[in-house]
């Protein structure tokens, strides 16, 4: 039996989500918590809808889970939240519809970065979440990330794995004041390469505080390599929000499309 399996962490005690042995993993714990509460001899292995990245944090990440056997989802939630380490929380164990996967099933994913540009709305309770920055001009900063959107190669914006495809969908990018010097960026794609995102809001604060032209982030993306001047932004500042799914009857079907596509490439931010 598949289960979905939502949660929610705070990313700056974990060095990301993929297991890596000797590191405290966002997997790792809440493979290790499955295998205590369902009192299993070995871990079960946990698919993630996207790999974050050490140091960010998440509010809607998603997986699923292959259990022997039979299952109380509401056991199970209690269960893992009565284990886990207060950093993590589970939110929600639904029985997966056939053909779900929590990786290959989704459509997109929102991302969101925090910024503070003026120290009148910096808030000292929120300094894990937020990164502290110079006077921007939100206005430049949407124009020159409307230049991105769509699909393109965004190997300018990526680490590059060998074998993996850089290029994506990127279906919004835009930025808003949330208060005073509270920005908030975010940003939606089909699925994101290593620092992806981090990189694409980088690009985004030399053009906000006038140091760049709108236009440069898209030169820097015309020309698919890694730029110097695109700063990769600290993790602590970008969260996981949310995950988007077909309806039931087209899991299985988006789930080969994009194993098509991206082969066994990361989704990371």
């Amino acid at each position: 039996m598949r289960w979905r399996i939502d949660l929610r962490y705070d990313g700056t005690g974990f060095h990301g989500w993929a297991r890596q042995e000797g590191l405290r993993t966002v997997q790792g714990t809440l493979e290790e918590a499955i295998r205590v509460v369902l009192r299993l001899p070995e871990p079960l292995t946990v698919t993630c809808a996207g790999r974050t990245d050490t140091g960010v944090h998440a509010r809607g990440q998603v997986t699923h889970v292959d259990v022997e056997g039979a299952v109380d989802p509401l056991r199970l939630l209690r269960g893992l939240n009565g284990v886990l380490p207060e950093d993590v929380a589970v939110t929600a164990v639904t029985a997966a519809p056939e053909g779900f996967d929590a990786r290959f099933s989704a459509l997109a994913r929102r991302y969101v970065y925090r910024l503070c540009d003026d120290p009148a709305g910096w808030d000292p309770l929120t300094r894990g979440h937020v990164l502290r920055v110079g006077p921007l001009d939100v206005d430049r900063m949407n124009a020159a990330a409307a230049g991105l959107l769509g699909e393109h190669d965004f190997a300018a914006y990526c680490k590059k794995r060998e074998g993996a495809s850089t290029v994506r969908a990127l279906l919004d990018f835009s930025w808003q004041r949330t208060g005073v010097g509270q920005l908030e960026g975010t940003v939606i794609a089909d699925a994101f390469c290593h620092s992806m995102v981090r990189a694409l809001v980088g690009s985004m604060i030399p053009v906000g505080d006038g140091r760049r032209d709108v236009e440069w982030p898209g030169v820097v993306l015309a020309a698919k390599v890694r730029d110097s001047a695109v700063s990769v932004l600290p993790a602590h500042g970008l969260t996981l929000e949310e995950v988007r799914y077909p309806a039931d009857d087209e899991l299985a079907a988006r789930a080969l499309q994009a194993r098509q596509v991206r082969g066994e490439v990361h989704q990371r931010g």
